[in-house]
């Protein structure tokens, strides 16, 4: 009889063992992921699309929390961006796992005096940020805005306990020059996060430079040769924002192409290019700098700034294109959690 009850105890400090063990190597392998929202205009052009699409076909790198909209000058209102998001969602089949949530219209000083009112402007995509750089875990949550920063802005004002808790990585500025799209959308929303303590990192635009995203370039002729047919098929058709049914991303990324004013032979992908060096840093060079501040118009360097922020410039263009390439053929559908 001893003996049987020794052969049973054995039996279970090994099952018990094996269990542990399994559910450390899950644990582990969660803990290796990136915890991210995407904060995106995403009706805006078409580079906000397949950096989505990107970044949801990389789910062995990221834990997608959700995705945050906002609106900016081009793309129509905030439900168009949403709309335009959400349709991504349902091409990538995560529609039923990856939330999208409804964020700024208007500019951070039109709202902050408003943050404390049940429903404000971005009050969803706002509390959601908040609510997920709460939440008990061991890694940073990144925030990756690739539109104006509105909505993480007005996050850190209603609850300044998050910026220890968050990683803030921008597609915005043409540093140290002025201008660029998101920027300009609402500079407002920018001076309190450099003058915060927030992790805050800015992944250079410059428009017409060999060192900023826009030096990321996808060619019409490559999306019609490689796109088609590209990501998960889904049942149900999705409408596309230029009209026709498409039930892939690979044919709708085509048709977001070939429908771009002017149906120009190549586009950078700006957006794209800054969810890429997320999941590979080696594919930027990483700069640390004092915070600048913007004032009268452009950039003042603060060499005695103790502030650091970092900035991302001189992108391998060829390595994140074939990346994208690779991930749109081999995709990893991504997770919550």
């Amino acid at each position: 009889m001893k003996t049987i009850i020794l052969f049973l105890f054995t039996i279970f400090l090994i099952f018990s063992s094996c269990k542990t063990e399994s559910s450390r190597n899950v644990e582990n392998t969660k803990s290796n992921k990136i915890r991210v929202i995407l904060d995106t205009d995403a009706n805006n052009e078409l580079d906000d699309q397949h950096a989505i699409a990107y970044m949801l076909f990389n789910g062995q790198i990221f834990n997608v929390e959700g995705i945050t909209v906002n609106r900016t000058y081009n793309g129509g209102s905030i439900d168009k961006h949403f709309e335009e998001a959400e349709r991504i969602v349902k091409l990538c089949s995560l529609h039923s796992q990856i939330k999208v949530y409804k964020g700024a219209s208007g500019k951070y000083d039109e709202i902050i005096n408003h943050i404390h009112e049940p429903n404000f402007d971005g009050s969803e995509a706002v509390n959601f940020i908040i609510e997920r750089a709460k939440a008990q875990d061991e890694r940073k949550l990144v925030l990756l805005p690739i539109g104006k920063l509105t909505n993480i802005t007005l996050a850190l004002k209603k609850d300044p306990s998050i910026a220890s808790n968050i990683r803030i990585v921008w597609l915005g500025t043409n540093y140290p020059e002025p201008g660029e799209y998101n920027f300009v959308n609402d500079t407002s929303a920018v001076k309190p996060i450099l003058e915060s303590d927030v992790e805050f990192e800015m992944v250079m635009v410059r428009y017409g430079k060999p060192t900023g995203t826009d030096a990321v370039v996808a060619y019409l002729k490559d999306f019609q040769q490689k796109m088609p047919g590209k990501g998960p098929h889904i049942s149900e058709p999705v409408t596309g924002r230029h009209g026709g049914e498409f039930t892939n991303f690979g044919d709708y990324s085509v048709n977001l192409f070939e429908n771009f004013p002017g149906r120009p032979s190549s586009r950078p992908l700006y957006d794209m290019a800054a969810v890429a060096i997320v999941k590979n840093p080696d594919w930027a060079h990483r700069v640390s700098i004092n915070a600048p501040k913007f004032t009268g118009g452009k950039w003042i360097d603060q060499p005695n700034n103790p502030r650091k922020i970092i900035i991302w410039e001189n992108f391998d263009k060829e390595n994140i294109m074939h990346d994208f390439y690779q991930s749109m053929s081999h995709y990893i559908l991504a997770k919550l959690f």
